[in-house]
């Protein structure tokens, strides 16, 4: 783990404070644009809409019963000339209204579900596709990206759309509704008055459009700051050891404190938007009120309005009053969801470096020849990392890839593996070009067993097993005799049923090592590519990891990335790289005895042996 300097962040954006990396998108698109994309990227909010808006609608127009239950109570029905009440007419109103309420209120319940049964279909198509879709990035877009900040866009990021679609899309499709039927009433009570309302809930328009943009994008930042404080926790969890280790608690603290501060402040001050949204719907509520309340008093007779429809009016105004709040705290969530929405949307659409053609190229089993042409690799941000390398190994061979830190062995490794592809050059594998092959054909051909023996939380059979997917306990057991680890399966408690834990948490890293090597041996593949397996271990499992890559690698291509020089020796060709060329190659026995690089790194490795 990097122990980052508690002065500077380095992804944040000295302009505003914001972290920033290559999956923000670019933030001036607007809502509704944003919006339609989402709703064509997920079909299931599509099907069966028009019977929802239906629903909801009959739900909105359940709640202007109230309203003309109270004008013709008043008016037609509840107050004779007498004074006397009308009872059965009350009566026959009360019972059409019930019906009509317990009708909206049946309607609400079946739109509620339906949204709620839409939403998570929505959310479920979202957070699979940008899963894949992280998988299917280049090593190059994983290598600029934190892994906090993609994983926010498929677990954060998507869980701040839930709200919007489950409840925020029934607002915006009743809400509407709602104001226009209860302003088209008020204009048959007195038209005038419903001017007077339009009137003055019009100013409220500008003012919402206003704090809807700055909202947006107080939203924008809350979201990548989001990202930020969850990439600084997973860093914070994984590297906990080194962190104790190392004493930098304090330090590490507070660079967690500061991400945590970015977000707490970025969050204020969208609040503060959400509150002023508030303001205005309550202000210009009370406006309208006051505006019908004095108008229909002062010009009762003018305007030709009885005292029921006077009292509706007023019922009215405060209605609307409802769903202009609701609509005005839907709209902090709706900002909230679009923003994150355009950050999911960004992650899914954006363009995959390696794509596999269909049906592509197949090359024949067995070793594999490798042919590098003028190839050069960079990074989306920094300077060249290979810069034309050309290099041919024969089938069959053991080659060792050496050189200083940052020289490019191991990006030249992955670009064998098509972990991603290079900007120049070509890569051609039994006399296939690298990206002409199929999916399935590569993967058949190259595996890398990583320095690191990443496992899976799961039994050490399931970990082999995702060497080849479908493989039999019989196939795993002759993977395990064919590298001779049988006596290693028998000591461990539960043999090939032992748990792994957490990233393997439950083995040392030379066991983690050796569940790698079976995998790839597994995998049975022509090119094995090695990121020095054999490092970091002690001697007794060095012996057994060296024996079971010597059987492993018999009968292949073998590419080793070699940091201990050991391998080296033992390998048919040494290439040594120098700041991304190959600067020099040839057998050990010959480079050993050349003044060079190689002969250095040797005599070093010799002195530190020693």
């Amino acid at each position: 783990m990097t122990v980052v300097d508690p002065g500077v962040d380095p992804d944040l954006d000295p302009e505003d404070g914001v972290a920033s990396n290559p999956y923000d998108p670019d933030e001036s698109e607007g809502a509704i644009s944003v919006i339609r994309r989402g709703i064509a990227a997920s079909p299931e909010l599509k099907r069966g809409v028009w019977l929802t808006a239906a629903m909801g609608i009959s739900v909105a127009l359940g709640q202007l019963a109230v309203p003309v239950l109270v004008q013709r109570t008043i008016d037609q029905g509840g107050l004779s000339d007498s004074g006397d009440v009308d009872i059965p007419a009350v009566t026959r109103l009360v019972v059409v209204v019930v019906a009509v309420v317990l009708f909206a209120a049946v309607a609400n319940w079946r739109t509620q579900r339906r949204l709620l049964q839409r939403a998570e279909e929505t959310l479920y198509r979202l957070r699979t596709d940008a899963f894949a879709k992280v998988h299917r990035l280049s090593v190059a877009d994983h290598n600029d990206t934190r892994k906090g900040i993609l994983l926010a866009r498929v677990t954060s990021d998507v869980e701040a759309l839930a709200q919007f679609v489950q409840w925020g899309f029934f607002i915006w499709v009743t809400s509407p509704v709602l104001i226009l039927g209860m302003l088209a009433v008020l204009a048959v009570y007195s038209w005038p008055l419903a001017v007077v309302v339009a009137v003055c809930f019009m100013p409220a328009l500008p003012l919402f459009r206003w704090v809807q943009r700055r909202q947006l994008q107080a939203n924008d930042a809350h979201r990548t700051a989001v990202g930020t404080m969850l990439s600084s926790f997973s860093e914070a969890v994984t590297g906990a050891a080194v962190i104790r280790a190392y004493g930098v608690q304090t330090r590490q603290a507070e660079h967690l404190q500061r991400s945590i501060d970015l977000r707490y402040r970025t969050k204020l001050r969208a609040n503060r938007y959400m509150a002023l949204v508030f303001v205005i719907a309550d202000l210009f509520a009370a406006i309208a009120f006051s505006g019908v309340l004095v108008l229909g008093v002062m010009f009762r007779d003018q305007l030709g309005i009885e005292a029921g429809e006077l009292v509706a009016s007023l019922f009215i105004v405060l209605l609307i009053a409802g769903p202009i709040a609701q609509l005005s705290e839907v709209l902090d969530s709706t900002q909230g969801a679009v923003s994150a929405w355009r950050k999911v949307l960004h992650l899914i659409d954006s363009p995959v470096d390696v794509a596999d053609p269909v049906p592509g190229l197949v090359t024949p089993a067995g070793p594999v020849a490798i042919e590098v042409e003028d190839l050069s690799f960079s990074y989306r941000v920094g300077p060249r990392v290979l810069d034309g390398v050309s290099i041919s190994i024969p089938s069959g061979t053991n080659v060792a890839i050496v050189g200083e830190t940052g020289s490019g062995k191991t990006t030249f490794a992955k670009l064998l593996c098509r972990l991603a592809d290079p900007q120049e050059g070509s890569i051609r594998l039994n006399g296939v070009e690298i990206r002409e092959m199929s999916g399935t054909s590569r993967l058949d051909t190259v595996r890398m067993v990583p320095q690191d023996g990443f496992l899976f939380d799961a039994s050490i059979g399931d970990n082999i097993r995702f060497g080849r997917p479908g493989a039999t306990d019989d196939d795993i057991a002759h993977a395990v005799d064919l590298l001779e680890l049988g006596w290693w399966v028998e000591r461990l408690p539960d043999g090939l049923l032992t748990e792994a834990g957490e990233r393997g948490s439950n083995l040392s890293v030379g066991e983690r090592q050796l569940v790698a090597l079976i995998r790839a041996a597994l995998a049975d593949p022509g090119l094995l590519i090695l990121d020095e397996a054999t490092s970091a271990v002690d001697p007794e499992t060095d012996a057994a990891l060296t024996g079971a890559i010597q059987r492993l690698s018999a009968g292949r291509t073998v590419v080793s990335i070699a940091h201990r020089l050991a391998t080296a020796e033992a390998s048919d060709c040494v290439v040594v790289f120098d700041a991304g060329r190959i600067a020099q190659m040839g057998p050990h026995h010959e480079l050993v005895q050349e003044p060079g690089i190689y002969q250095r790194l040797h005599q070093a490795w010799i002195g530190a042996t020693r």
